[in-house]
């Protein structure tokens, strides 16, 4: 049994209380999901600009309505202190993932990037000390590894930001840590590598490429690769990260605790095999499905040309082990996309 196996079952018999922020969002989403399940109590905060009640009704779906009961729901911001003080009070856990994603967007405006992301993340790191919380989990990014070029990518090494949105997530990490030297305040920062998989959202300008692709190659449009198709990402399905945050959240080790950790699965693909691999999946589905030749445009501004996570500090310290690869987190990916569809 590994370790999230055993952390699993002690959960299942011994309730505690979270808080996740962004609920509603991709991530959160699917937190609260697991978490329902293993009989915890939730609190979902969201100001619903980026996540969706379709989400959450999706959950509603999926879990028990024994498990369901032990969720609240508050719309809301966590721009505003006084709110995370509530929603903070007697929570064991917080998993904060709230944020203004998408380099693209904070290039066009920094200033809400900036307030969102760390205005925000102070709000709720400042209202769980204040309400002694036992931890709090973060969602840091691999966007802080920034002009560093050496692959794969290891937690102490890290490079200039790139864009605004990389500015903010590399402030949230100093942030973390100031607060365990002055306070003694536990923290644990997941720096997340293109995380994907159900609920993700494909619409809008600053939709992730793997949701954005399935949508389109579901609906018979050309997909838009951006540059020559060999920038590469190490894309990690959503039920890897979930394991992520929950050991962070439980880790008993000390050394594990106030550290950042990268969350991947700790390979590389790049946009052209990604391309042929979505396009190879909907093709096992139906051998006549229509896929049109992808169309190739200019490179984003911003973004690093290659991507690659080491994940033993997370194997080492967390006992994290990412359990679904890409390929097979593609295809689930796409079953959910075409059953919520329907």
């Amino acid at each position: 049994m590994n370790q999230y196996d055993k952390i699993k079952k002690v959960l299942k018999n011994k309730t505690k209380s979270w808080l996740i922020t962004g609920v509603a969002g991709f991530i959160g989403s699917n937190l609260l999901k697991t978490l329902l399940e293993l009989n915890q109590k939730v609190i979902g905060l969201d100001n619903l600009v980026t996540g969706h009640l379709s989400n959450l009704k999706s959950i509603e779906s999926e879990v028990s309505g024994e498990n369901w009961k032990n969720f609240e729901f508050v719309q809301g911001d966590i721009l505003d202190f006084g709110l995370c003080l509530r929603v903070t009070e007697k929570i064991d856990f917080v998993l904060h993932q709230a944020a203004l994603g998408s380099v693209p967007r904070s290039i066009k405006d920094p200033l809400t990037s900036n307030n969102v992301n760390i205005q925000g993340f102070l709000n709720v790191m400042v209202a769980s000390r204040d309400s002694n919380v036992k931890r709090l989990v973060y969602a840091a990014s691999s966007s802080t590894y920034g002009d560093h070029k050496d692959l794969p990518k290891v937690e102490e090494n890290i490079g200039n930001p790139l864009s605004p949105y990389g500015v903010t997530k590399l402030v949230n990490e100093l942030y973390a840590d100031i607060f365990h030297k002055l306070y003694n305040f536990n923290s644990i920062g997941l720096r997340y590598f293109n995380v994907f998989g159900p609920l993700q959202d494909p619409e809008g300008p600053y939709a992730a490429v793997i949701p954005k692709w399935i949508a389109a190659i579901s609906n018979s449009e050309e997909v838009q690769i951006n540059g020559d198709g060999e920038t590469s990402r190490d894309f990690c399905f959503i039920d890897n990260a979930v394991q992520a945050n929950i050991l962070a959240a439980t880790a008993q080790n000390k050394d594990s605790l106030n550290q950042v950790y990268n969350v991947a699965f700790g390979e590389k693909t790049s946009l052209n095999e990604l391309f042929r691999m979505i396009k190879g999946k909907f093709l096992k589905l139906d051998e006549n499905f229509d896929i049109k030749i992808p169309k190739y445009a200019s490179f984003r501004q911003g973004d690093v040309r290659h991507s690659l996570a080491n994940i033993n500090k997370a194997k080492t310290l967390l006992g994290y082990e990412p359990q679904i690869q890409v390929s097979e987190g593609i295809e689930m990916t796409i079953k959910s996309h075409q059953v919520s569809a329907l």
